[in-house]
């Protein structure tokens, strides 16, 4: 072996505590590296966390807007039925008011008639008081001429001109307890 001079030993020893410097920077840099991943890990470990945390709450919200939502649909599914009964209720009165119309159209049409026949029924009253003798021999059956005043076109009486003039007001029809129901319903 040979012996090394001090040169040699003084440039080893600068060597190795450039080396041991250069250890050291390395292990200061590694742990300030260390310390920064750690902070990051606590870092992303709170976030991760609070994202969870996030996503329960965005959970339970969407789960809470749910039943409400089906709540609602309940509700409006409730309204929907009784709408519809209300509408087949106002769809049958619509269908009753309509046959009533069709009634009072025909009865109206038929008023000519109607005040023929009600005059002759008040002349009948008013020849009542007149003693005819065939009439009490038969009173059940009309004579000649009165057949022939009440006969008409299919059972109806024709009109007669000089009684344009006479007609039925409503004092005149209703009768004392009479209710207010027409054709079978009331009004």
């Amino acid at each position: 072996m040979s012996v090394l001079s001090p040169v040699q030993i003084k440039e080893a020893n600068a060597h190795l505590a450039a080396v041991h410097r250069r250890v050291a920077e390395l292990e200061r840099r590694l742990e300030a590296a260390e310390r920064t991943v750690r902070e990051q890990a606590a870092r992303l470990m709170g976030k991760d966390r609070e994202l969870q945390a996030a996503v329960r709450e965005l959970g339970l919200r969407k789960e809470r807007e749910l039943v409400d939502m089906q709540e609602k649909l309940a509700d409006c599914e409730g309204t929907v039925q009784r709408l519809q009964t209300v509408m087949k209720e106002k769809d049958g009165e619509i269908a009753q008011l309509r046959h009533r119309s069709q009634l009072l159209n025909k009865i109206t049409r038929s008023r000519p008639l109607l005040d023929n026949l009600l005059s002759y029924m008040a002349e009948a009253e008013r020849s009542q008081s007149v003693h005819v003798p065939h009439l009490d021999s038969h009173p059940g059956f009309p004579d000649h001429h009165t057949l022939s005043l009440l006969s008409g076109t299919n059972g109806l009486m024709n009109a007669c001109p000089n009684d344009q003039n006479f007609s039925v007001s409503e004092d005149d029809t209703e009768e004392p307890g009479q209710d207010d129901a027409i054709f079978g319903t009331t009004v």
